[in-house]
Parts: C-alpha cells; sequence; structure tokens
C-alpha cells in the first residue's frame, strides 16, 4: 500500500527537504550542520538583565503574560539557585535570537537532561528543539564541578529550520561566552541519490575496499535497517566513543516511508569533544571539516560539487607517561592501604566465588581514560614501586 501523497509524514518531509535545498542556495555549500552541543562556564554566562535578578510582578513591569509567568516561575526558585536559573535563561533566549524569529524560551522551568537538575526549554511552534541545563542533579563530586557550567544542547529541528547566517550567529555567541563545542553533525545530502546510480551496497563496497580507512586505519563499521528488502538502511563507520562517527542512511525511507521510493541519501557526520578539541569554526566552515573526515569524505563533497581545503579535526595527543603512572600509582596505594584487609578478607572465604569480585567490573573512574596496554604496560611497575616504598610485600602481583 502506498502511502497518501498529503499524509503528515509526507508534508513534513517535503518541508525539511525544501528548507534544506533553500540553505544551500543561500550558504553556497552543500554540508548542512544538523545538531550542535556546546558547554560555558556559569562565570562566562551572560549576566542577567535587571528586569531578571530584580523581578516585579505588577503589570507595569510584566509586558506580556508569558513574562508574568516567567518571573511568577523565578520567584519560587530558591535563592543559591537563583543565579545560575537566570544565567541560563538569558543563555537560552540569546541562543533563539541566533536561531531566528520563530525561536522562543518557554516560561516553565522543567525537569533537566544529562545530569543537569533544569533546562529551560528552547521551542519553535510550540515544540521543543533544544535545551539549556543547569544546576547538577546530585552532590556527587563530578555533578558539583558540573554545577558551575551552562550546557545548551539544539537538535536537528533547531537547526534545520533556523534563520539564515544562524551558523555564524552562534558560532560568535560560543566565543562570547568563552564555550566550548562538544559535539557538532555535519550532513550532505544526495536528494536525488548518489551520483552513478550507486546505492547503499556500494557504500559497504567502498568499506570493504580501504576507501574509508581514516590515518591508515580501518574504522569499525555497524549496519542497521533492513538490508534484505533494501529499505531503511544504515551504515556506520568509526564510534561515537571515539568522537567521530559516521553514518550513512537512507534520508528518503526515514521521511516519507521505504514505499514512497525515495533515493534521498544523507551522509551524516558526528564530531565529538571525547579525545578531541573541536573549533567554534565547524560552525563557520562545515565544509572544510565534512571534507576533512578522510579522503572518502572529500571525495563525496566533491560528488557534490564542492572542493575546498580539507580540515581535520585531530585527536588529542596520547596522555604523558608520567600523567598514566601517576594516575596507577595513586589506584595502587589506595588498593593497599584501604582495600587490601577486604580483599584479603573475601580471597580466603569466598573460594571459588572470589572471582566475581574481581570480574565484569568497568575501571576506576581515574583510569578509564588510558587504554587497556597502557595500563598493562606501568601497572606491575607502579605496584612494586609503590609496595616497595611503602614498605608492603607484594603479595597480590
Amino acid at each position: 500500500m502506498t502511502r497518501p501523497n498529503l499524509s503528515p509524514l509526507v508534508l513534513d518531509g517535503d518541508q525539511i527537504k525544501l528548507r534544506l535545498q533553500s540553505e544551500r542556495t543561500d550558504t553556497k555549500t552543500p554540508v548542512h550542520v544538523d545538531w550542535v552541543r556546546f558547554t560555558t562556564l556559569l562565570r562566562n554566562a551572560p549576566m542577567p538583565s535587571a528586569e531578571l535578578l530584580f523581578p516585579r510582578t505588577d503589570n507595569i513591569w510584566d509586558e506580556t503574560n508569558r513574562q508574568a509567568e516567567l518571573v511568577k516561575t523565578l520567584s519560587q526558585i530558591p535563592d543559591p539557585d537563583y543565579s545560575a536559573s537566570v544565567q541560563a535563561y538569558d543563555l537560552a533566549h540569546q541562543v533563539c535570537e541566533a536561531l531566528g524569529e520563530s525561536y522562543s524560551v518557554n516560561a516553565e522551568i522543567r525537569k533537566g537532561h544529562d545530569f543537569y537538575r533544569c533546562r529551560w526549554s528552547i521551542e519553535r511552534n510550540g515544540c521543543e528543539v533544544g535545551w539549556v541545563g543547569f544546576l547538577s542533579s546530585s552532590e556527587s563530586p563530578r555533578q558539583v564541578s558540573q554545577a558551575q557550567t551552562l550546557h545548551c544542547n539544539l537538535y536537528g529541528a533547531a537547526c534545520t529550520f533556523a534563520d539564515r547566517g544562524w551558523n555564524g550567529r552562534l558560532a560568535d555567541l560560543i566565543d562570547q561566552h568563552d564555550g566550548k563545542l562538544t559535539r557538532a553533525d555535519l550532513a550532505l545530502d544526495f536528494f536525488d541519490g548518489l551520483s552513478g546510480g550507486r546505492d547503499m551496497e556500494s557504500i559497504r563496497q567502498d568499506y570493504m575496499a580501504g576507501l574509508m580507512d581514516s590515518g591508515g586505519k580501518r574504522l569499525k563499521c555497524s549496519q542497521a535497517g533492513d538490508w534484505c528488502n533494501g529499505a531503511e538502511r544504515s551504515f556506520y563507520i568509526g564510534s561515537r566513543e571515539a568522537g567521530k562517527q559516521t553514518n550513512i542512511y537512507e534520508k528518503g525511507d526515514q521521511l516519507y516511508g521505504p514505499d514512497a521510493g525515495s533515493p534521498w541519501v544523507r551522509i551524516e557526520l558526528r564530531y565529538g569533544n571525547k579525545l578531541r578539541f573541536l573549533s567554534v569554526d565547524l560552525l563557520r566552515r562545515p565544509a572544510e571539516f565534512f571534507a576533512g573526515a578522510s579522503d572518502w569524505h572529500a571525495a563525496m563533497l566533491r560528488e557534490a560539487d564542492q572542493a575546498v581545503t580539507p580540515e581535520p579535526v585531530k585527536t588529542t595527543p596520547r596522555l604523558a607517561i608520567q600523567t598514566i603512572e601517576a594516575e596507577v600509582a595513586r589506584n595502587v596505594r589506595w588498593a593497599l592501604s584501604v582495600a587490601a584487609p577486604t580483599i584479603t578478607v573475601a580471597f580466603q572465604n569466598l573460594g571459588d566465588e572470589f572471582l566475581q569480585l574481581c570480574t565484569n567490573h568497568k575501571l576506576p573512574g581515574r583510569l578509564q581514560r588510558f587504554n587497556p596496554s597502557e595500563l598493562k604496560r606501568v601497572f606491575r611497575q607502579a605496584f612494586e614501586s609503590v609496595s616497595s616504598v611503602e614498605g608492603q610485600s607484594p603479595a597480590f602481583a
């Protein structure tokens, strides 16, 4: 059964397609910024206005019912949290100004995401398309540090329908508040399908032929969707954990449904700040950074009739050996001075069940940033060194 021509899904898909085509014409680049996240320290966030710092509830100061509702909400916030909430609101308001007139901040404080206690919702046509989070959801040491930051997350819907030039305005805003870009998705759309009549199977063949290798390495891949019947297929290269992942997928099937037979294919490159520093210029010059992901990405950009000078986002250098040794030594010292008695009793009384205590556990938080080969290389040396200094026999060596 074919999908009705005027179904809401088709209308929404056509609207997105027309908006992307219009942006491509305006910006003279086929690469679209499709998702943005950034964080700024609370001390670098915008200073709230006098009206928000000293709210008045009389109608002379309240321009609209929405402003009155906002003032009412802020008046209920405990004093220690007040400054963070109004600074977060002003940041959300400035982000809306960068996106365009159709964006606004909801006057109600909502439950936060990603370990932030609260959030201000950024909306378009009454739907949330982003948010600014503030305050931490717990009192753990890591969360206490997070409480000193504000975080903005803009979904694809916010980026797709933003006014012309929003990329540059948002980049300037992030620079103004000394923010750090933590995620940016760059999308290259082939509305009429890949050149030469190629399909998703050819994408897999490119990978197997080594055309998608980066830095001389074959990146991990995975697949999703109905490959047997050729519908709603996705091919992933790289990983989010490494801070760079590309998803090549049938965008037409996603927006219109597989029955529509749309040839639209999207190549979506996600950059994260894990192991990488993301320059805010990613927003200003997305095509250069898309091409910098690999030779294959640059070739696909040329197929979209744009040749640019590739700008790679390099991984940060491996942590210095001194740092690894210091962290491992700290962990061993804690094991010998704090955990050793408990481990000894468990070993003496649990028997074979002792293995359950020593397997299938995550690394301690301070050691998770090192890879297994680095830990293996320095752990025994650090253990012997700490044991020797503290006069203990390396019984667990």
